[in-house]
């Protein structure tokens, strides 16, 4: 019987890396690996791994088409994370026009089944405070939100690609966070940000709440869309709803933690700290964390429901403390 040939974009990111460890722990030797990394990107983590490595950009249509060539799955798991105003365009591309091209290159390869990283941001918020679903509304409020819009356009591409014929799953995580100790990939700003407030340098926090999930959480619960999501659905995957004071509460009681005092941060103030995230990024062409964006999404109160991915995917989470204790202890 003639081996899988499985394609993941990403490979070398922080949701693609896990991804890919847990794949090929899972069939050694039942499958082919093929990862598409931009010729930029420090591949270092594929050293000595049976991979077979294509550097292609995912804005090169007739590139990804030649590297899906006789692939039965692809993992889409490359993509851009930015709150700042001056990646909007950037975000556009990478995302949205990514997203299409992948989709493309699935169709004329006649792939079997995409598996599209999504996110919450392409969730929509409900008025009254409630549990967010796969099927609740994406709101104009969320249009204006350069990050959100770009993910909410990337799964209408995958949508179309069910229109024309392909099996497509959309997985939408929440806040990842966690470190696999056996993936020297396993880098996120998110953990990052936990790290500092551990330390007591970050004690204000904002008024909202959002979903939280484990890396290794979301790598199993892309397998398992592979295996069992329905085409054209989406999946929620969020271990922990936790509004951020909570949060806060949660890492000042781990082992190690030097939080003493925290504070709910001023509207005025969170602003002010937006404008000098967007001046940096600015300055320094990168991401920033801190925007006005990341502030006023921060505010609202976001919850969201894991039924949808319990239910049918038979996803498990991990405890929060387990999750915390990999990035703090």
């Amino acid at each position: 019987m003639p081996k899988s040939s499985i394609v993941i974009t990403g490979a070398t990111g922080y949701i693609g890396s896990q991804l890919l460890l847990v794949l090929l722990s899972k069939l050694s030797g039942e499958a082919n690996f093929r990862v598409i990394v931009r010729k930029s990107s420090d591949c270092s983590f594929l050293e000595g791994l049976p991979v077979e490595i294509i550097k292609a950009d995912i804005l090169d249509s007739l590139a990804l088409m030649e590297a899906f060539k006789g692939a039965d799955t692809v993992f889409h798991c490359a993509g851009l994370i930015s709150y700042t105003r001056n990646f909007r365009n950037a975000l556009y591309d990478v995302n949205v026009l990514g997203t299409r091209n992948v989709v493309n290159a699935c169709l004329f390869n006649n792939v079997r089944k995409l598996v599209v990283t999504s996110s919450i941001a392409a969730i929509g918020a409900t008025e009254d405070g409630s549990p967010a679903s796969e099927t609740t509304s994406f709101q104009e409020w969320q249009r204006r939100n350069g990050y959100m819009e770009s993910k909410h356009l990337a799964e209408l591409e995958g949508l179309r690609g069910v229109a024309e014929g392909l099996d497509v799953v959309m997985v939408n995580p929440g806040v990842v966070i966690g470190i696999d100790r056996n993936n020297s990939a396993s880098i996120s700003s998110s953990n990052e940000v936990l790290r500092l407030i551990s330390k007591g340098t970050l004690p204000v926090f904002p008024s909202g709440s959002t979903g939280l999930v484990d890396v290794r959480d979301v790598a199993d619960a892309h397998i398992a869309a592979w295996e069992k999501g329905r085409s054209g659905e989406r999946y929620i995957v969020v271990g922990h709803n936790l509004s951020f004071r909570e949060l806060f509460m949660r890492i000042g009681s781990l082992p190690g933690s030097s939080i003493r005092h925290t504070f709910m941060v001023p509207h005025g103030i969170g602003l002010l700290a937006g404008f000098g995230g967007e001046l940096w990024s600015i300055l320094s062409n990168s991401p920033s964390f801190i925007s006005l964006e990341s502030i006023r999404i921060s505010s609202r109160l976001l919850l969201y429901s894991n039924t949808r991915s319990v239910q049918e995917l038979s996803v498990s989470y991990r405890e929060l403390f387990e999750t915390l204790k990999t990035v703090i202890t």
